[in-house]
């Protein structure tokens, strides 16, 4: 099938987001000005550079009442989140920190997890997440779209649960990282291999300065 997005898909649900999966979740905390905590997660999330370490994620419209939602508010204000890693282990508390509490409600407390204390930015950090990325905004982008923004932060302190690291590599096995797939779907990666890259054929480059 082909359809253009804005005539519409005639199917039960829109495939989009089914498309383009699995997506991982940036699990944000922040405070607002006040220092009030907000806890939400959002799969429309990656990283984007690693020389310097740069993530983004993007928020899209409102809550049911018709409020802006409260990661990017506080972001704007602050400058300042906690990207936190989500773990199989901790899909259900995940979820319930989904809901579109008013601004002001704890969901660390709502999820029944622990606030740790950040090093470099205010907003505390998921103790039992099996990795943190600290991080200082670099710029909001708004996008097309009522109340679509992309908030873009330098991670300036990472946090990363040693149970996981395994022979100075960090194995994702042993947490299994939680992607956010089309609809209610989710998935978790529980499976590894790996593609060295191609090698560049011998003499190649050297013929090229030459024929140069």
């Amino acid at each position: 099938m082909f359809y253009r997005p804005e005539e519409g898909h005639g199917l039960p649900h829109n495939p989009f987001k089914a498309i383009v999966a699995p997506r991982p979740i940036g699990w944000i905390s922040s405070v607002d000005e006040k220092g009030r905590v907000n806890l939400a997660p959002y799969s429309f999330f990656n990283a984007i550079s690693d020389a310097p370490p740069m993530v983004m994620f993007a928020s899209q419209g409102v809550k049911s009442g018709g409020e802006r939602k409260d990661s990017l508010a506080n972001i704007r204000a602050t400058g300042e989140f906690v990207v936190n890693i989500v773990s199989r282990a901790l899909s259900d508390r995940m979820n319930l920190s989904s809901g579109a509490f008013d601004a002001g409600v704890d969901e660390f407390e709502i999820a029944g997890l622990t606030k740790a204390p950040s090093v470099t930015v205010a907003p505390p950090r998921v103790a039992e997440a099996p990795a943190a990325l600290e991080c200082r905004l670099w710029r909001v982008i708004d996008l097309p779209g009522e109340n679509n923004a992309m908030a873009i932060g330098l991670v300036t302190g990472v946090h990363i649960d040693e149970r996981h690291l395994k022979d100075g590599l960090l194995d994702v096995t042993s947490y299994q990282p939680l992607a956010r797939l089309g609809y209610f779907d989710y998935a978790a990666v529980d499976e590894v291999f790996s593609l060295p890259r191609p090698e560049r054929p011998a003499g190649r480059a050297e013929e090229r300065r030459k024929e140069g």
